[in-house]
């Protein structure tokens, strides 16, 4: 990583050094609030999109054109590596992805193979690119952790009881195990694709785990999300865990080995910080339905996030899940510069 980059408020605040601000970025930045995000993808599907560089690089520079935030995140979606080893899917509007053939038994799982850096040249070319335009702004790559995508998976869609995934889980789990794996590989490729072309950090999504209880997080996940995050420990990358719902989870987040557990709105940050434990930045935790209210309560709530945040050894300001498409592109620029100022050294 250069200097610049190793300097930058986003990059340090992840590794618990000073910092001249508190960094701030939104997942989902770019995306269906922003005006210009629905003009250039009209006509566009989503894995069009995801598999077009010019395009990606696009996208991903809108927000931080807009809103002057400390950080980028690559325009993707959690499924592309999975498209990318042959998983026949799409991403319908409106639903999610949708799993042509749902994996359920030994012979779906054999048939998942790893991924390799020619499946994704598109994502090579759109970091590369990225990291020239975005300078002293860090690019960060992300990938689905293997829970939320064996959901998607053995479900063959968004699910809201995660009903046959947990009927594996719990009934085959050599299965399960075996599921995981494969997607641990997949998941952990995808990221070191990403950070070898250029991203100076990295985000596993789990949006998913909150379905499950600590004690089958450790059985069950742990051993799988461990894999990754000691995967990638020979890039000296920050590595961010974020999951929904999961704030009976975040000391396992933690233990999984992050450098920044991501926390929603659910918890507090000075009580999340009490839960991870020592060692690690917390990344969070505005609702993002805070910003559909009017303008001053959403300084109040920022401000009070900020506070709580105080007691972090680092602290990454962001929503506690992705932005909503309501939400006035305004709010958000408004957002990040009393982040900014409310947060000046």
């Amino acid at each position: 990583m250069n200097p610049q980059l190793a300097d930058s408020a986003f990059i340090r605040a992840c590794r618990r050094q000073t910092v001249p601000h508190t960094p701030v970025w939104f997942m989902r930045q770019a995306g269906r609030s922003l005006p210009e995000y629905r003009k250039v993808r009209e006509g566009v599907p989503m894995l069009t999109a995801c598999a077009t560089p010019d395009l990606v690089a696009e996208i991903t520079m809108q927000p931080v054109r807009r809103y002057g935030v400390d950080a980028a995140i690559l325009f993707s979606d959690i499924v592309v590596p999975l498209v990318a080893v042959g998983v026949e899917l799409d991403i319908k509007p409106g639903v999610g992805p949708v799993v042509e053939n749902p994996i359920r038994d030994r012979a779906g799982v054999a048939a998942l193979r790893p991924l390799e850096p020619g499946d994704v040249p598109y994502v090579t070319e759109a970091v590369r690119t990225l990291t020239g335009e975005l300078g002293g702004t860090p690019l960060i790559g992300f990938a689905g952790a293997p829970f939320t995508l064996a959901s998607y998976l053995i479900e063959g869609g968004p699910s809201k009881n995660h009903d046959h995934t947990k009927a594996m889980m719990y009934g085959e789990p050599e299965l399960w195990h075996a599921l995981m794996e494969r997607l641990s590989e997949i998941a952990l490729g995808f990221l070191r694709v990403q950070v070898e072309a250029g991203a100076s950090a990295v985000q596993l999504f789990d949006s998913w785990v909150g379905a499950v209880g600590p004690a089958d997080y450790r059985e069950f996940v742990l051993p799988h999300t461990s894999r990754i995050f000691a995967g990638l420990t020979d890039l000296d990358v920050p590595r961010i865990h974020f999951g929904v719902g999961t704030g009976e989870l975040l000391g396992l987040l933690g233990e999984a080995g992050a450098d920044v557990v991501g926390v929603d709105w659910r918890v507090s940050l000075d009580e999340a910080a009490l839960r991870v434990g020592p060692g690690k930045a917390l990344q969070g935790n505005l609702d993002p339905a805070v910003l559909l209210a009017p303008w001053a309560v959403v300084e109040r709530r920022a401000r009070e996030v900020l506070e709580r945040g105080r007691v972090a050894e680092g602290h990454v300001f962001n929503l506690g899940h992705g932005v909503l498409p309501s939400t006035d592109p305004d709010q958000l620029a408004r957002l990040t510069a009393l982040v900014h100022e409310v947060s000046a050294r």
